[in-house]
Order: C-alpha cells, then sequence, then structure tokens
C-alpha cells in the first residue's frame, strides 16, 4: 500500500505539471486531480489503519 501511495503522489504531481502546461482540458484535469486527491486519502488512511493493527 505504500508504493501504491508513493506512485499516487507522483503521478499528483505529474498531474500538476500537465495543469501548468495547459497540455489538457483545466476540466477534465480536475476531475483527474479531484479522484487522484480521493485516492491518495483513501490509501493514507488505510495505510494508517494497518500500521496500527499491526503494532507499528
Amino acid at each position: 500500500m505504500k508504493i501504491c501511495l508513493k506512485e499516487l503522489r507522483e503521478v499528483l504531481v505529474w498531474l500538476r505539471i500537465i495543469e501548468r502546461k495547459g497540455l489538457c482540458p483545466p476540466e477534465r484535469l480536475a476531475e483527474i486531480i479531484k479522484e487522484c486527491d480521493e485516492l491518495i486519502a483513501i490509501f493514507v488512511t488505510s495505510v494508517k489503519t494497518a500500521e496500527e493493527k499491526s503494532g507499528k
């Protein structure tokens, strides 16, 4: 899960670069960025839960 979280954060960086360069329609890109943010939030919560249950 930590690897997925790391990759999602990297994707978000690239999406921000695409946003700054204007390489994608803004309304479509906003949807993609929102979805990426939501996935990051889900994985952050999942990692925290897994760590708590494992006793780390």
